[in-house]
C-alpha cells in the first residue's frame, strides 16, 4: 500500500463541500444495498411473497430511471446545489414515509418517491464534485467511486443492524443520515454555476440514437438484470437471519469498492476495456450459474456473493467510464441517458425473479440471471465496431491517479 500513498493523500486533501457532497454520495448509495438484509423479515411481518417484497427493488429502479430523463432539464435550470437539496430532502420524506408504512403497497409507493430523490441527486453529484475537489477530473471521480463503495458495503450491515432492532429502523437511519447530509450540502457548498447550456428533456432520448451509447446502454440493461437478481433475491434463499444477512452483503460491497477503485483500472490498462468487459461478465455468468446450480447450499451462496461483488465492481467503474467517453453528446446527457436503459434491467430483475421461484424453483432465478449476462457478451460483440474508436483517457488518468508513486 505505500506505493500508493501520495495518491491517497491527494484524495483525503478535499475541500469541505467536497466532503459534504462525499457523505451524501455514501449515503445515498447506502439506499440500494439497505433494505437487503430485511426484505424476508418485511416478508414475514407484512404476509408478502418475495416477488411483492422485491417491488421495493422495481418502484425505486423505475422511478429513478424515467426521473433521470429529466434531472439534466431541471438541474440547468435551478442549478446543481438546489437540484442535490432537493433531491435529498425527497429522500429524507420518503424514507422516514416507508417506515412510518403498515403494508407492502405503501413501502412500494415510498420507495418509489425515495427513487425519485435519489436520481436527482446522483444525477447532479458527480458535475458537483469534478467542479469543487481538488486533484482534477480523475481525483474527483475517484472520490465519488470511493463514496459508492463505501456506501453499497455500509448499507447492508446498517440495514441489519437497524433491521435486527425492526424492520423499520433502516428506513427511519436513512432519514436521519440524509437530514445531517442535507444540512452539511446547504452549509458547506457554495452555489454551483448552472450549465452554460439550457438542456432539452428529449437530449437523454436523442443521445441513444448514437449506436456506441446504445449498445453499452443494453449491455448494462442486460448485466444489471443479473446484478440485481443477485442482490434482491438470494436473501430469500439464505435463510438468514437480519444480522447475518447484513454481514454477508457487506462483505460483498466491501469487494465492489476495492475492485471498482483499485482494481479496474489495473485490469483496463493491462487488457483493455472491452476484453476486460467481456471477460468480467462471463465470470458473472458463471456465478449466477453456480448460485443456481448450489441453491440448497448457504456456503455456496455466501461465497459466490462475495466474489460477485468483486466481479460487479470491476463492470461497474469500466461501464460508466466507457459511456462518459463514447457518445458525442455532454456528460451529463450521457448519463442520463444510460441511467435511464440500465435502471430498466434493475428494475425488471427483482419482481421476475421472485416469480420465476414461484413459478418453478428457486433455481431458476439464477439461471435466467445467468443468461441475461451471457446475452449482454452477445450484444457488446455485436457493436464491437461502433465502440472502437472510444477514447479511454479518462479512465488512464484515474489508474495514474490511483497508481502515482
Amino acid at each position: 500500500m505505500s506505493s500508493h500513498g501520495a495518491s491517497f493523500q491527494t484524495l483525503f486533501k478535499q475541500p469541505k463541500s467536497a466532503w459534504a457532497v462525499a457523505f451524501a454520495c455514501i449515503v445515498a448509495f447506502m439506499g440500494i444495498g439497505l433494505v437487503d438484509p430485511i426484505l424476508p423479515a418485511i416478508a414475514e411481518k407484512l404476509n408478502a411473497t418475495p416477488s411483492q417484497v422485491s417491488l421495493l427493488f422495481t418502484s425505486y429502479m423505475v422511478m429513478t430511471g424515467i426521473t433521470m430523463l429529466v434531472t439534466g432539464w431541471v438541474s440547468s435550470r435551478i442549478g446543481p446545489k438546489p437540484t442535490l437539496l432537493f433531491g435529498l430532502l425527497a429522500i429524507i420524506v420518503f424514507a422516514f414515509m416507508g417506515g412510518m408504512s403498515n403494508s407492502v403497497t405503501e413501502i412500494v409507493w415510498y420507495r418509489a418517491g425515495w427513487g425519485l430523490g435519489n436520481a436527482f441527486f446522483i444525477s447532479t453529484a458527480l458535475a458537483v464534485i469534478v467542479s469543487v475537489a481538488s486533484g482534477g477530473t480523475a481525483g474527483a471521480i475517484v472520490l465519488y467511486e470511493a463514496a459508492i463503495g463505501l456506501g453499497m458495503s455500509v448499507g447492508p450491515l446498517l440495514g441489519g443492524l437497524l433491521g435486527g432492532i425492526s424492520w423499520r429502523g433502516p428506513f427511519f437511519g436513512v432519514s436521519v443520515l440524509m437530514a445531517i447530509a442535507f444540512l452539511a450540502v446547504f452549509v458547506l457548498l457554495n452555489e454551483v454555476p448552472a450549465p452554460k447550456r439550457r438542456s432539452s428533456i428529449s437530449d437523454p432520448l436523442r443521445a441513444l440514437t448514437h449506436r456506441g451509447l446504445f449498445t453499452l446502454a443494453a449491455t448494462a440493461l442486460l448485466y444489471n438484470y443479473g446484478f440485481f437478481t443477485l442482490l434482491a433475491f438470494s436473501p430469500f434463499v439464505l435463510h438468514m437471519d437480519e444480522h447475518s444477512l447484513g454481514f454477508v452483503f457487506f462483505f460483498w460491497g466491501v469487494m465492489l469498492a476495492i475492485t471498482s477503485v483499485i482494481i479496474a483500472p489495473l485490469l483496463q490498462r493491462k487488457y483493455g476495456s472491452i476484453p476486460t468487459l467481456n471477460m468480467m461478465l462471463f465470470l458473472l455468468a458463471i456465478v449466477l450459474a453456480v448460485m443456481g446450480f448450489g441453491v440448497q447450499s448457504q456456503t455456496t451462496l455466501v461465497v459466490a456473493i462475495v466474489i460477485a461483488g468483486a466481479i460487479l465492481g470491476i463492470i461497474n467503474t469500466v461501464l460508466t467510464t466507457a459511456v462518459m467517453d463514447v457518445a458525442p453528446v455532454e456528460r451529463a446527457v450521457a448519463s442520463s441517458a444510460y441511467s435511464f436503459v440500465r435502471f430498466s434491467g434493475g428494475a425488471i430483475a427483482p419482481w421476475l425473479a421472485g416469480k420465476l421461484a414461484e413459478w418453478y424453483s428457486p433455481h431458476v432465478p439464477f439461471y435466467a440471471g445467468a443468461v441475461a449476462v451471457i446475452v449482454s457478451i452477445l450484444v457488446l460483440a455485436v457493436g464491437k465496431k461502433v465502440l472502437a474508436h472510444v477514447n479511454w483517457s479518462l479512465l488512464l488518468r484515474i489508474c495514474e491517479c490511483c497508481l502515482r508513486p
